[in-house]
């Protein structure tokens, strides 16, 4: 796919207004500083994610993101899709995600009352360069372990993320986070998280 196409936030229902920029050329060296910032900017994010600091992880997303997160489907090799069109367990814009954090700040969030316990595993950090130097796409891996409550069995979710980082005044934000689940089906009692 090329032009507009070729991102899953042109494809999903509200993607429109997400940023469209692509990656050019092969992987970044790790040692390279773009590479290097990308990545202590992700294992950053995962510590406020940790913590459910969602207020300050709000302060690391741009005013345009898009936050996609796809329902995959299990198709033939040929096909040529593994997600539902249409169809996504979260496709969010700035003010959608602070409704949802403002949420969690009430008593009403009965689903993380008491909280779950967080740790995100962010591992296999690939960052590519873009049409511009204000911004990186970055490829990561993140295993998302969760408990909550003494009853039930902890659960783990693993997907892929592609990320296009923007720098702006004060820092690298994020403008476009799309995530996809290796599991068809989710077996989490809710997803009251971030991932």
């Amino acid at each position: 796919m090329t032009g507009e196409q070729s991102t899953h936030s042109a494809r999903s229902v509200l993607g429109g207004h997400a940023p469209r920029e692509q990656r050019t050329g092969s992987t970044l060296p790790f040692g390279d500083e773009r590479h290097l910032l990308a990545h202590q900017w992700l294992v950053d994010e995962a510590y406020l994610l940790d913590d459910q600091a969602y207020t300050q992880w709000l302060d690391l997303l741009t005013d345009d993101i898009h936050y996609l997160m796809p329902v995959r489907v299990t198709t033939a090799l040929g096909t040529g899709f593994d997600t539902a069109p249409g169809a996504a367990h979260f496709d969010e814009n700035k003010y959608s995600l602070s409704r949802r954090v403002a949420r969690f700040l009430t008593e009403h969030a009965w689903t993380e009352d008491p909280p779950s316990r967080l740790r995100h595993h962010v591992t296999n950090v690939r960052t590519f360069a873009t049409g511009d130097n204000d911004h990186l796409i970055v490829d990561s891996g993140v295993l998302l372990f969760r408990s909550r409550g003494d009853v039930r069995e902890p659960s783990l979710v693993s997907a892929g993320r592609e990320d296009l980082l923007r720098r702006e005044a004060g820092g690298w934000r994020l403008a476009r986070r799309t995530i996809l689940v290796d599991e068809s089906v989710i077996r989490m009692q809710n997803l009251a998280i971030f991932l």
